[in-house]
């Protein structure tokens, strides 16, 4: 029954993804709670998708993270928007003694955008809060980040 089930959700997975425009590709920096920096994409499933894969090391551990936003978005005017969404967020965090952790839960996130006019480059400035579920219940306020992006 398990492998029936993954099975369900990898053919779900597969079938969106191919059915998904990409948008652009870039990069999240400064944000993602420890994750300093994240590969950012931007996909079109009817409505924006950030889908990114954060890094981070110290001496201590060295952290992965998943997290997938569906966005709403908005015009301001003259080059600039605003987004808004929530999402899911995984999380992995290897320690030098040998122990491990593994996180999820929901994450939204809020900010605004630039997109250049004669270059294909996008800036936005975000924040992405956390509600921690598993393994313990927690909140992360999120820290804010600066995403720079190729557009196609």
């Amino acid at each position: 029954m398990k492998k029936l089930f993954i099975a369900i959700v990898a053919v779900f997975a597969m079938s969106t993804v191919a059915s998904a425009q990409f948008q652009g590709i870039g990069v999240r920096l400064g944000g993602g709670q420890g994750f300093g920096a994240e590969l950012s994409t931007m996909w079109n499933f009817g409505n924006r998708t950030e889908i990114d894969l954060g890094w981070s090391s110290s001496d201590s551990h060295t952290s992965f993270s998943l997290t997938g936003i569906y966005q709403w978005q908005g015009e301001i005017g003259s080059g600039f928007g605003w987004f808004a969404g929530v999402g899911a967020r995984a999380a992995f965090w290897s320690y030098d003694g040998g122990d491990s952790d593994i996180a999820l839960g929901i994450a939204g996130q809020a900010g605004v955008e630039y997109q250049f006019s004669a270059i294909p480059i996008q800036l936005s400035l975000d924040i992405r809060p956390c509600f921690w579920l598993i393994p313990n219940t927690d909140f992360h306020w999120g820290d804010i980040a600066l995403g720079i992006r190729y557009m196609f």
